[in-house]
C-alpha cells in the first residue's frame, strides 16, 4: 500500500469560502434582472456559483439566447454588488480568522483559487481585511477553463511549488470540489448557499459545517489521523 501524502499547503476558494459574499452577489443578480423586467431564480444563481465570467455568459446565452446581452448585464450586476459593497462592507466567513491562524502556526503554505478575476479578488480580500498576507493567487481569468475543470488549482500548486496531492483543498461549490479533486488534491466541503450534489459529495475527503471545524481539525489531518 502505497504511503498517502503529507500536507503541505491548503488552497482556498474565495467567494462563499473565505467571504460571506454570495447573498451579495445572489442580491446583485436579482436587483439587475428586475430593472430589465426580468426574474432571476434561485436555482439560477445556484447553477452559477463556481463559475468564472466565460463559463457563466455561455449558462446564460443557453438560458436565454446566444445574443443575450450578457457583458452588459454583468457590468450592471457589478455596480449594484459594489452599492452593496458600499453599504455594507465585506463580511469574512465565521471561522477564518482562527483557521488561517492554524494554517499559520502549523507552518502551512496557502493559495487562493477564486473563479473572480485576479484583480478584483485581490481588491475584495483587502476590502474585507482578511487576516494575514494572501501570497499567492489564481485568478479565474489567468486560466484557459474555469472549474470546473483542475486549471485553476493546477495554476495555484505550481505557484505554491508543491505537488497537488500534497494540497488540501476548500471548497464550498460543486464545480469547485469537482475542480480540486480533478487537480489531485483532496477537497474538503464547507456548505455555503445549497448542499453539495452528489457527485461532489462522493468526490469529497471530508464535509464539514464550518472554517471553526477546519481549523480545530487541521493539526489531526496533519497527524494522519481520521
Amino acid at each position: 500500500m502505497s504511503a498517502v501524502p503529507p500536507i503541505r499547503a491548503v488552497v482556498l476558494d474565495m467567494d462563499g469560502l473565505m467571504l460571506d459574499t454570495e447573498p451579495m452577489s445572489q442580491a446583485g443578480w436579482v436587483r439587475t434582472f428586475r430593472e430589465r423586467g426580468l426574474a432571476f431564480e434561485p436555482y439560477q444563481f445556484h447553477e452559477l456559483i463556481g463559475l468564472n465570467v466565460a463559463d457563466a455568459r455561455r449558462k446564460m446565452a443557453a438560458w436565454y439566447s446566444p445574443d443575450f446581452p450578457f457583458d452588459e448585464v454583468y457590468s450592471q450586476k457589478l455596480a449594484a454588488v459594489n452599492e452593496i459593497i458600499a453599504e455594507g462592507g465585506i463580511p469574512l466567513k465565521p471561522g477564518l480568522a482562527a483557521f488561517l491562524a492554524a494554517v499559520d502556526a502549523l507552518g502551512l503554505k496557502k493559495a487562493v483559487a477564486t473563479s473572480t478575476s485576479r484583480t478584483r479578488a485581490l481588491y475584495k480580500l483587502n476590502l474585507a481585511g482578511v487576516p494575514g498576507p494572501i501570497e499567492i493567487l489564481a485568478g479565474g481569468d489567468e486560466v484557459l477553463h474555469g472549474k470546473p475543470a483542475p486549471d485553476l488549482f493546477l495554476l495555484a500548486a505550481k505557484r505554491l511549488g508543491i505537488p497537488p496531492a500534497e494540497c488540501l483543498a476548500f471548497e464550498d461549490s460543486d464545480p469547485g470540489v469537482l475542480a480540486a479533486r480533478a487537480a489531485g488534491m483532496r477537497v474538503v466541503i464547507i456548505p455555503d448557499q445549497k448542499r453539495p450534489s452528489a457527485e461532489a459529495a462522493s468526490a469529497a475527503w471530508r464535509i464539514i459545517p464550518s472554517l471553526h471545524h477546519a481549523a480545530i481539525n487541521l493539526p489531526g489531518w496533519l497527524a494522519g489521523e481520521v
